[in-house]
Parts: structure tokens; C-alpha cells; sequence
């Protein structure tokens, strides 16, 4: 089975996963190997049961799923601190 490439930022040259693991593994730096804009991290996050009960509510009303709901409002919010720092920098 022939494993995936992994590209360096701005796709410059490929590197296979035995490549990266080994570079890691070594305990050399595999940053420039990695996209973070890209990167997906999966998070767990605990919430009351009455919080989920009102994020199932408003994601039934939108027509959208709890997780997307949860990615929107935390990309808005984290928008508006963005913004709010911006302001305080100027």
C-alpha cells in the first residue's frame, strides 16, 4: 500500500509520510511540512445537557447541524475578538 504525500507550504516539494514520521521521529522540525491554515484539529468539548438541548433547538431552526452551528458561532466570535484587537491597536 503506497502511502500519502504530504506537501511543504506553497505545495515547493513532497514529502511521503515515512519521510515526515521519520523527520519527527528524529526530533527534527516538521513545521515547514505542515499547512495549520488547513489543519483540522478535532476537539471535545462537554456541554450541559440543557445547552445542547437549546443548540439542537436553534440548529433545527436553521436547518443545520449541531456541529456546524457550534463552528459558526466560535468563527464569529473569534472574528469579533479579531476586530476588537484591531480597534484597540489603531
Amino acid at each position: 500500500m503506497k502511502k500519502k504525500k504530504r506537501s511543504t507550504k506553497g505545495g515547493a516539494s513532497m514529502l511521503s509520510s515515512e519521510e515526515f514520521d521519520q523527520k519527527f521521529e528524529s526530533g527534527e522540525s516538521v513545521m515547514k511540512y505542515v499547512d495549520l491554515d488547513s489543519s483540522v484539529f478535532r476537539v471535545n468539548v462537554d456541554f450541559p445537557a440543557w445547552a445542547v438541548s437549546e443548540l439542537d433547538r436553534e440548529s433545527q431552526r436553521l436547518g443545520i447541524s449541531r456541529q456546524a452551528l457550534i463552528k459558526v458561532w466560535v468563527t464569529e466570535r473569534l472574528d469579533q475578538l479579531g476586530r476588537d484587537r484591531h480597534k484597540k491597536v489603531i
